[in-house]
């Protein structure tokens, strides 16, 4: 409880404003998108806009992140948010959404690499579970609040209104950063170039761990990305739902999610790290199967609820198992490669949703990320091993380092 304590300022309270504003564009972000186009493909493709410039940094964000440090690393992301979303509230023309989007996904490239490294350098393995749990609870905390704030403010205020909210919450979060983050990594900053090499040698000697671990990544990250976008398209454009219906929807089943980051993290360290990620992803995809079923407001909301009890049960689940397999002497260049596979998934799922939507409707986009779900609890119960007996109790962090 101390050890989170101490992560409150430079890790929670900015991760809850990112993840807050993040949650308004649940329901706000496809409809605005909708003012510029009406084709779903290309909705999704401002959605997953997002996740694609995550994918494009990820690789050199993880190279540099021992050069630079990260606490500007962190920065470095906060800021491009930050501009990012104000762009995106004053467009005017469709390709300047998918460009700002792109910029925001580089600044989330950098945030998410430097936060999983902060965490890794100064939390003991034998609590990583708890620490990681917690930090995605606080993500569902914020993805709890945002939908229905963002569902009411663009409903009373206009979407445009909604999104200057996100650039003035992201601005927020830059402010802590700048702040309160010390920097952890000093003692192997200081001996880093842009190691390209690593990478190899980590496909080397760690491919069968990257192999089973990242197509699990892979697919649950699809599933997770998936749900944003279908349940608002659904909403809006098979039931007729309005913005603030939707985003209430998105915010109740969020308050079933958040509810559970800190049971999900003592399974995580008491049993083990697939005790919490294969109900996960399983439960996931009985929720996602029930979207198709929605026939009304509260069809669509038992659907999410169902996957928000799924999603809930696996909070800090993938970073934890990030942080377990990334080999000391290389943790940034591993963790840069762990992201991308998982942002791979972040961008995969909204295309997904949208291609198939546009050729044959929205109900077998539906049934397509359920099959996806499936195949992500299939892969960690099958081919990942277990990683919590490498944690023993009392065993010391992965680098000596300063705590905040």
């Amino acid at each position: 409880m101390v050890q989170r304590a101490r992560l409150l300022l430079p890790v929670y309270l900015p991760t809850f404003l990112l993840a807050f504003s993040q949650g308004i564009l649940i329901p706000t972000l496809p409809l605005y998108a909708q003012q510029f186009t009406p084709s779903f493909g290309l909705v999704s493709l401002v959605v997953s806009a997002a996740g694609l410039g995550t994918l494009l940094t990820d690789v050199p964000a993880g190279l540099l992140l021992e050069r630079l440090g990260r606490r500007r690393m962190m920065l470095l992301g906060t800021g491009a948010l930050a501009l990012a979303n104000l762009g995106l509230a004053l467009a005017h023309l469709y390709p300047e959404l998918v460009v700002y989007r792109l910029i925001a996904g580089a600044g989330t490239a950098c945030w998410n690499l430097s936060r999983l490294a902060y965490l890794t350098d100064v939390v003991p393995p034998a609590q990583r579970g708890r620490a990681l749990s917690t930090f995605g609870g606080v993500n569902r905390i914020g993805t709890f609040t945002g939908p229905a704030i963002g569902g009411a403010v663009g409903y009373a205020l206009g979407l445009p209104a909604a999104i200057l909210l996100t650039a003035a919450l992201s601005t927020g979060a830059l402010v802590l950063a700048f702040v309160a983050v010390p920097e952890s990594g000093l003692q192997t900053r200081l001996h880093h170039r842009l190691r390209w090499r690593v990478l190899g040698d980590l496909f080397r000697h760690h491919w069968p761990e990257l192999l089973a671990a990242g197509t699990a990544q892979l697919w649950a990250q699809m599933i997770r990305a998936g749900r944003q976008i279908i349940v608002p398209l659904y909403g809006a454009s098979v039931l007729g739902l309005d913005v603030a219906a939707i985003g209430s929807i998105v915010s109740l089943s969020a308050a079933i999610d958040m509810s559970l980051f800190l049971p999900a993290g003592v399974i995580m360290d008491r049993l083990g790290r697939k005790f919490a990620s294969v109900p996960s992803f399983a439960v996931l995809s009985l929720g996602m199967l029930l979207v198709p079923l929605a026939h009304d407001y509260w069809g669509l909301l038992l659907a999410t609820a169902v996957m928000g009890l799924g999603n809930g049960l696996g909070s800090g689940t993938m970073m934890t198992l990030g942080a377990d397999l990334a080999p000391k002497e290389a943790t940034g260049e591993f963790l840069g490669l762990w992201r991308l596979l998982g942002d791979a998934g972040s961008a995969g799922g909204p295309l997904v949703v949208g291609m198939i939507a546009d050729l044959v409707g929205l109900t077998l986009s539906a049934l397509a990320l359920a099959g996806i779900g499936a195949l992500a609890a299939v892969t960690l119960l099958a081919f990942v091993r277990e990683t919590r007996a490498e944690a023993p109790a009392g065993s010391p962090t992965r680098a000596p380092a300063r705590e905040p």
